[in-house]
């Protein structure tokens, strides 16, 4: 199969075991790339016993501190969850998930976040994503092993490869992690420049809720673009305005 950027990444993984056999379950279904987000210990012997086979999946691995380093040049950004919904997230099943996946690496990066065994991914991390995967489960009991939830995940990406999901013609990439945080920062300078403050109740969230808003969004390069050039207008505009006297002449 052609080797598509698609990246498994673990955040904060505590047992050098459950890596390993992550990365069996990456090779399995023909997938290579590894990022670790600081890994508890790593490398390690039961690391490379458990990997069974895929020692070049586990030596290729890249381990970072920060879960920027792993996803920053990616476009689309899917988080795993056994939830059927999630406050402020679009959840969609993991067979679509698979599907959006594979078109979206035909044009860029694609990174999967996996969380560490007890706590799973922080509210910041699944901020970080624009959609969250969810693995059907026992309702009484949905949590799945590391593991076991990169296997069944990574089982639907090879299947959703061997239907040939293409991306559309001239299919714009999306925004790409880095491009989206250049554009939030934008966002929030000229927010403050034009005094535009959070009204809610709690007067605390207004960053977090429009990169919320916009993450859903899943914005293209371009769209991203046109929305920094009106930002940079509403700026232009901004300093024409304070370079008149209140007359209405110029300083």
């Amino acid at each position: 199969m052609h080797a598509l950027d698609i990246r498994f990444v673990l955040v904060g993984t505590q047992h050098p075991g459950n890596i390993g056999a992550v990365a069996r379950a990456m090779k399995n279904m023909a997938l290579e790339r590894l990022v670790l987000v600081r890994p508890r210990e790593f490398p390690h012997a039961e690391a490379t016993a458990r990997a069974s086979g895929a020692g070049d999946v586990l030596a290729a691995a890249r381990v970072v501190g920060r879960l920027d380093a792993a996803i920053g040049d990616c476009g689309l950004v899917i988080a795993t969850t056994a939830r059927e919904r999630e406050h402020n997230h679009r959840v969609i099943d993991v067979r679509d998930a698979a599907q959006r996946i594979v078109r979206e690496a035909a044009t860029g990066p694609v990174a999967v976040l996996f969380g560490g065994e007890r706590a799973g991914l922080s509210n910041e991390e699944i901020d970080a994503a624009h959609v969250l995967a969810r693995i059907p489960a026992n309702p009484a009991y949905t949590s799945l092993n590391i593991a076991m939830a990169a296997q069944l995940i990574a089982y639907e990406i090879h299947r959703a490869r061997g239907a040939r999901v293409a991306a559309a013609p001239g299919a714009v990439p999306l925004a790409t992690v880095s491009e989206m945080a250049r554009f939030f920062e934008h966002l929030e300078l000229v927010l403050g420049e034009i005094g535009f403050r959070d009204r809610t109740v709690s007067g605390t969230n207004l960053q977090q809720r429009l990169r919320r808003l916009f993450q859903r969004a899943e914005m293209d390069q371009n769209e991203v673009n046109i929305l920094r050039g009106v930002l940079a207008a509403v700026q232009g505009r901004r300093k024409v305005a304070g370079s008149k006297c209140p007359t209405g002449k110029s300083r």
